[in-house]
């Protein structure tokens, strides 16, 4: 039976660029801005690194279809350089095949990077699907906000929660990131919001109003992984390693059977239980200290507390409102401002959400730094409630 992933890499350094309308840089300049912090993070020569790994899902303008843009950006000179996708869940899959060929020993030291420059290509959100190819399948019969609306319609419907009070609640989820982000000299959004202005925002797909969905951004971020056994003759101390790697992805029962109810989503559900068993995690809401979650739009990262089990079935709306995942709370959550507000560059969202936790782990968070952190979980969902993949990540000191 495999045994997973538990503390077998280490993170010996990671990048962030700047994420928002970056008009003033090209996918070039915004991978090297976060490789270059991450290389200087990790203290070694870009010669030491065995392989890549490039997360890139909706920027074909500049990328293309192959990793020869970023062998050529960072001079990644004769080592394998592979270019992956997984809709929303690209950073983490990145990470993934980073995180793999380290603990498998087929590489000393790995890199993973996410990257997307989607603001002058006229990208807005997630694509509008054409008919009739099977690509377009994840999203067969809406858009996204729509999508997601439904989830917001299901969860009300099951769980007997009145119009008002789940709004109020998916408020205070999008009042929560803004007023994070603006703590985060990094982010997209850097203004507080009060919750007025959310809750009389225009309409995009009820329940949903403009506060409560995001955009996307240019941006990218990256980690360098390799053995905590090299990490520590590196001179690496305090390692940060990483618990856990799950997927889980639809296949079809969700939108192509009744048997599910449309209040949660199950590839979530299925991520967590697996990315809990590798981590020895018995009791997430004691044992996780900080969450960064998939907040596409406020009711997804509100329905997300249940499937992770942060929450009871049904009561995260409550939590919510009592301030359980506010950055004093008892979990903070999007403690960076979230996708909401730190930004959404499809490709590099995952491995952002890593980022935090990585500073956060070693107490480089600034003004929004938690106190004591020692395990923080990351959640991607790509897709559509109802057909899509969940990503999770969970990343700790060692031996914790």
């Amino acid at each position: 039976m495999a045994s997973g992933i538990k503390d077998k890499v280490a993170i010996i350094g990671m990048g962030c660029s700047r994420f928002g309308e970056r008009w003033d840089s090209g996918t070039e300049e915004l991978v090297t801005e976060a490789f270059g912090e991450a290389l200087r993070d990790a203290g070694i020569d870009r010669k030491q690194i065995g392989a890549a790994w490039y997360g890139s899902a909706a920027d074909r303008v500049n990328v293309g279809n192959s990793a020869i843009p970023l062998s050529t950006a960072l001079r990644l000179e004769g080592i394998p350089v592979t270019r992956v996708e997984n809709m929303c869940a690209t950073g983490t899959e990145a990470l993934r095949g980073a995180t793999y060929a380290v603990a498998s020993g087929a590489v000393d030291i790995a890199l993973a990077i996410g990257a997307e420059k989607l603001k002058d290509t006229g990208y807005g959100g997630l694509p509008v699907p054409s008919k009739g190819t099977f690509n377009d399948l994840w999203m067969p019969y809406s858009s996204a906000p729509a999508g997601f609306a439904q989830l917001a319609a299901g969860y009300r419907a099951k769980h007997g929660i009145s119009k008002e009070d789940l709004k109020q609640a998916i408020g205070r989820v999008s009042w929560k990131s803004h007023q994070n982000g603006a703590k985060n000299p990094k982010a997209h959004l850097q203004k507080a919001v009060s919750m007025e202005t959310i809750l009389n925002a225009p309409m995009i797909a009820e329940p949903l109003g403009v506060f409560d969905c995001c955009g996307v951004s240019d941006g990218a971020a990256c980690a360098i992984v390799t053995t905590p056994e090299i990490a520590r003759a590196l001179g690496k101390r305090d390692l940060i390693t990483i618990k856990a790697l799950q997927l889980s992805a639809s296949a079809g029962r969700e939108w192509g059977t009744a048997e599910w109810d449309g209040s949660y989503v199950p590839n979530t559900r299925n991520a967590a239980q697996a990315a809990y068993k590798e981590a020895g995690i018995t009791n997430p809401r004691k044992e996780l200290s900080a969450l960064e979650v998939h907040d596409c739009f406020s009711i997804t990262e509100l329905v997300t507390m249940e499937d992770l089990g942060v929450s009871e079935d049904g009561k995260a709306w409550r939590d919510v409102l009592d301030g359980v995942f506010d950055a004093d709370g008892v979990i903070p959550c999007q403690i960076d401002g979230g996708l909401k507000c730190f930004g959404h560059p499809v490709g590099a969202s995952g491995l952002r959400m890593v980022y935090e936790h990585y500073l956060q782990l070693q107490g480089r968070a600034g003004a929004r730094q938690l106190k004591d952190p020692q395990m923080g979980l990351s959640h991607n969902l790509g897709g559509v409630p109802y057909n899509g993949i969940c990503a999770i990540s969970i990343v700790g000191l060692e031996g914790r």
